[in-house]
């Protein structure tokens, strides 16, 4: 049976409270960054001595640990663990170190959990280190068991199992919250009455009974609302299923009560965009907390007065990020009690004083890191601390004893020596946009020097997909993975980014291949005037949008990038919009988002044409490294395809091309993620340096022999 012993425990003593005063909610932009300034002089401290690098593989495969969770009266730690080569549920009791595997799944991975009370848990299942095609989603299911291991129940088969009795309508259930003051309850949502209408459910977790709770619909609802008491009270309605307008029609209905009649709160007329979105009940039980940016530029919490049928005073606002949500809730009586906001960094301020006093006291103790605490009933707390450079450590803080114990760190072999400082900086563009991104130096860099730079375009291009965060996102952990190699990269945002304003979000309607591209140069630029990048080395890369734009760079922007590696991409964007193969061409509103990107109106498509890739590839002047999934769904193959017929054509061939077979959109299978970075460093190394391979072999090891160096023009396709 696993047990913690004393040797993975340490022990901190805490001092006596002190007191301390509310955190201000009107957030202000901390001064982490320095446009202008040069890299010595960045706020972020320059990282340590650089360490012999890592393998590749430890850079991305998943965490050892994860998304532990403190019972509610505090004695036991349920945390996902690998267990006979998955991913399985574990429990922890706190006072007697004892350690149980709960499930034994050995074709599926556990990959959610939450306590019902402290004596039963319910989880679902997925797949890590699977491909990512269409078997990659045949898990989920809910399920449910008691922490000693008895009274298992599954409450909602998985797909697979769906699958297999060829049922047309596939049902999911997703665990919303427990009942208040049962520990035998819960609520869900779930498509068990028709395919495409999400209901509530009160589940009855010792007989599997559920009870529908939102029979009388008021009308075509896209989200629920819960009260404290768990009360579905109001619902988001839509005028039409599939409205191709950028803002369709919709109405807020609210009832006092279960059984109370529906009323409209609120209607919001189509392509109205001073719309609101409602997060949260607030203290009252009646008013309502929503996100809205009420005459600003961010989106931000404000306190909505149901009577007065208006906002009233905000909650949380920051100058330069929108703040939608990120709510955090008192266990005990589901109220919102804080909210945590990914800035630059990650901030946490609490509308609670004493909530308030006790993140400062741990803050106090991590200083420059993340902290995040799990409170119970009982005297302990979990604690998780992480930070850019710092994965994420699980802490158990005892209350009456004043003591902090690490329980657990979520990554065994990163520590803080393998990583690089994330450091903030503006992306002033060339029409005068401030746009908040990031940049790595290698861990040795020196002032003076001018290093081979990477420039990372995420994708979407609607997402904001990378923040603070020790190998938290794909853009991370491929900056951290290069910087240790030697490269610089920069993570630029660009318009059309959410989460950073809707004048940057505005700007880049229309703009895709044209100021969008403008942007991902200006980063370069940005790079080389900062001093750390060499003008002659520097490389785009990227996946999905980011794989369209590291293509579209290498026919429109030669004289800024001297190679691209494009992944997932998007070659014909007319074909994109009119495939089949896609898994959103059924969506009128989907294809009409993209039209509104491209500028496309109707059926002209002249501005889609003038900029896609496959149709200029004459033009194609980099290197190119291209990598797909054969069963991606999002970017079919057929794009992919396209460019490397347009470039034979044309006589300029891309060097490499890898296709994985079973992969979809991104690559899920760790032996293929640690070939494709072990070539996409092979390829870089040749075309811009440092030559990174002769210096990091050993630590390499085994990744480099998995990989199989090919010479330039090979194609991967398995």
């Amino acid at each position: 049976m696993p047990r913690l012993d004393s040797s993975c425990v340490r022990s901190i003593s805490l001092p006596l409270w002190l007191a301390g005063g509310l955190v201000a909610l009107l957030l202000q932009a901390t001064p982490l960054w320095a446009a202008d300034a040069a890299p010595q002089a960045q706020a972020a401290p320059a990282s340590a001595a650089a360490a012999a690098p890592l393998p590749v593989r430890a850079y991305v495969e998943p965490p050892r640990f994860a998304q532990p969770s403190i019972s509610p009266d505090g004695r036991y730690l349920a945390v996902l663990a690998p267990v006979g080569g998955r991913r399985n549920l574990m429990v922890v009791d706190l006072q007697t170190r004892e350690g149980k595997a709960l499930t034994g799944q050995t074709d599926f991975d556990v990959v959610g959990l939450h306590w019902v009370g402290s004596d039963r848990l319910v989880f679902s299942l997925g797949r890590l280190n699977s491909p990512t095609g269409p078997e990659s989603g045949d898990g989920g299911g809910l399920f449910t068991i008691r922490r000693d291991g008895k009274d298992f129940r599954k409450l909602s088969p998985t797909l697979r199992e769906q699958m297999s009795r060829r049922e047309g309508h596939f049902r999911r259930m997703s665990y919303l919250m427990p009942v208040p003051g049962s520990e035998h309850e819960i609520l869900v949502s779930s498509n068990f009455r028709s395919a495409k209408v999400q209901d509530i459910y009160r589940v009855n977790l010792d007989s599997g009974e559920k009870k529908l709770l939102t029979f009388d619909q008021p009308g075509d609802v896209r989200g629920w609302l819960l009260d404290p008491q768990g009360v579905p009270r109001l619902a988001m309605v839509v005028d039409k299923e599939d409205d191709p307008r950028e803002f369709g029609g919709a109405k807020v209905m609210l009832r006092a009560a279960i059984d109370a009649p529906w009323q409209v709160l609120a209607r919001f007329e189509p392509d109205e965009r001073q719309r609101w979105q409602p997060v949260a009940f607030a203290d009252n039980g009646k008013d309502l907390i929503v996100a809205a940016r009420n005459g600003r530029d961010t989106t931000g919490l404000y306190r909505f007065d149901v009577a007065a049928g208006k906002m009233a005073e905000p909650l949380a606002v920051h100058p330069r990020y929108d703040i939608s949500g990120g709510l955090l809730y008192d266990t005990k009586n589901h109220q919102a009690v804080g909210v945590a906001i990914a800035d630059e960094r990650y901030q946490v301020a609490y509308f609670d004083a004493g909530y308030a006093q006790l993140q400062a006291q741990f803050e106090a103790l991590f200083p420059g890191k993340a902290v995040r605490f799990e409170k119970s009933a009982g005297a302990r707390s979990l604690v998780t601390v992480w930070s850019d450079r710092s994965v994420p450590t699980f802490y158990i803080f005892d209350a009456e004893k004043k003591t902090l114990e690490e329980a657990l760190r979520s990554r065994d072999e990163v520590e803080e020596e393998h990583l690089v400082t994330m450091r903030p900086f503006l992306l002033k563009t060339r029409d005068g946009l401030e746009i908040p991104s990031y940049y790595f130096l290698p861990a040795n860099y020196q002032p003076g020097q001018r290093l081979p730079t990477v420039v990372h375009v995420h994708g979407g291009p609607q997402v904001r997909a990378d923040t603070w965060g020790a190998l938290n996102s794909f853009g991370v952990r491929e900056a951290q993975l290069l910087a240790s190699r030697g490269y610089a990269v920069v993570l630029p945002n660009y318009r059309v980014t959410p989460g950073l304003g809707q004048k940057i979000y505005r700007a880049g309607f229309g703009e895709v291949g044209r100021k969008l591209s403008d942007d991902h140069e200006d980063a370069a630029h940005w790079a080389v005037a900062q001093g750390f990048a060499d003008a002659q080395r520097v490389c785009i890369s990227g996946a999905s949008y980011g794989g369209y734009a590291a293509l579209w760079a290498s026919i429109r922007s030669a004289e800024v990038f001297k190679c691209a590696v494009a992944g997932l991409v998007v070659s014909d964007m007319k074909l994109q919009l009119n495939s089949n193969r896609t898994d959103f061409s059924g969506s009128e509103f989907a294809v009409a988002e993209w039209k509104r990107l491209l500028g496309v109106v109707g059926d002209d498509w002249t501005r889609a044409q003038e900029v896609s890739p496959a149709l200029h590839a004459e033009r194609s002047k980099l290197p190119l490294m291209i990598y797909a999934g054969e069963a991606d769904r999002r970017t079919p193959l057929e794009q992919t395809k396209a460019m490397i017929t347009a470039l034979s054509e044309a006589g300029k061939p891309a060097e490499v091309v890898m296709i994985k077979a079973g992969e979809g959109h991104g690559y899920g299978k760790v032996e293929n993620n640690v070939e494709l970075y072990t070539r996409m460093l092979e390829f870089l190394d040749r075309h811009i340096g440092p030559a990174s391979r002769a210096s990091g072999q050993a630590a390499a090891g085994a990744d480099g022999a998995a990989a199989a160096a090919s010479a330039p023009g090979a194609v991967v396709a398995n």
